[in-house]
């Protein structure tokens, strides 16, 4: 008889670098594989404690000398969306969104493209070539799913893949406890739509259909602009030292 159980994930650490978000700042990251069976469970665990996937790997903050990464998950069933906020979803009526498996399309990536092209010219992800992000989609071991937002069609019927306009996409996990958003997209010539925005919105209401009780929005980064726009889906909770803690802060409505 087979006695051998799973093996302990191994942790490793990165050699210091230079901090996308602060300046002045150098960052460091402990990382793990999310390989084999086990892969979906430990994502789970992983998530609820600080980490974040890409590809196969989980990883999270492990700086020397800064805790400003704060990890963020979104209380669903107690989410009420601002007035600004209902205006977002008012703007977007026109747009369906399906959720299809971890599958990378030619029409994906060339919005891809050109958001990195306009919104993250100078990114660790600029130079990706359209087989590193098909590695981003497919190279999975746990339940991840694809959501792409179209324009409705006039007069489109139910059909395997809709036939309007690709305006974003969210890459997204699914999880015991809520879905986690991966890395999401979308064209910048819509910036009207504030389509960041919508996507987040369009998660809760996918998980409160779900029954999950979390959306996960990744890290918070106190003092870097771009990461503002997190704090304003309340309420919510902050992984702290000492666990999760709820954070009401205030509308900016």
């Amino acid at each position: 008889m087979n006695t051998q159980t799973n093996p302990a994930p191994q942790f490793y650490l990165t050699a210091p670098a230079a901090c996308p978000y602060l300046p002045h700042e150098m960052e460091r990251k402990v990382f793990t594989h999310l390989v084999g069976e086990r892969a979906p469970e430990l994502n789970d665990l992983l998530t609820q404690g600080g980490f974040r996937r890409s590809q196969n790997i989980a990883y999270r903050p492990a700086c020397e000398t800064c805790r400003a990464c704060i990890s963020v998950r979104i209380i669903v069933n107690e989410f009420r969306p601002t007035r600004s906020m209902r205006r977002v979803i008012a703007a977007n009526a026109d747009l369906v969104g399906y959720e299809y498996p971890a599958e990378p399309s030619s029409e994906q990536y060339s919005l891809f493209r050109g958001y990195l092209d306009r919104r993250h010219q100078k990114g660790g992800m600029s130079d990706m070539s359209v087989l590193d992000y098909a590695m981003m989609v497919e190279d999975t071991h746990v339940h991840t799913k694809i959501v792409e937002y179209r324009k409705r069609a006039e007069g489109s019927g139910i059909e395997e893949r809709p036939r309007g306009e690709l305006v974003s996409v969210a890459l997204t996990d699914r999880m015991g406890d809520g879905l986690s958003m991966v890395y999401s997209f979308f064209d910048p010539a819509e910036d009207q739509r504030s389509l960041g925005t919508f996507m987040i919105l369009d998660h809760v209401r996918r998980a409160k259909a779900l029954g999950l009780p979390h959306v996960y929005l990744g890290y918070w980064v106190k003092g870097s602009r771009k990461m503002d726009y997190k704090t304003k889906f309340l309420p919510q909770e902050h992984l702290m030292a000492r666990g999760w803690e709820r954070y009401d802060g205030e509308s900016s409505d």
